[in-house]
């Protein structure tokens, strides 16, 4: 079995800069401690389809989140 995914190799560059930008009013997207903290908040809306909000993200990319989020949000 493949390790869980970690935040600085695997997760961070899953988030744009515009992605970034958009929700800086409520979270940093390329801070291991903001997305650790918000990564229930924002698993919901990755799965739902409304983040980011120009188009959702292809199941493949939901998926290393689910797994970071379930390995234990390696840094």
């Amino acid at each position: 079995m493949a390790d869980p995914p970690s935040f600085d190799k695997d997760v961070k560059k899953l988030f744009r800069r515009k992605d970034r930008n958009a929700m800086g009013f409520a979270f940093d997207l390329w801070s291991y401690e903001s997305v650790s903290k918000w990564s229930d908040a924002i698993g919901i809306r990755l799965k739902a389809g409304i983040m980011p909000c120009d188009g959702a993200w292809p199941p493949d990319k939901v998926d290393i989140f689910e797994r970071w989020v379930e390995g234990g949000k390696q840094p």
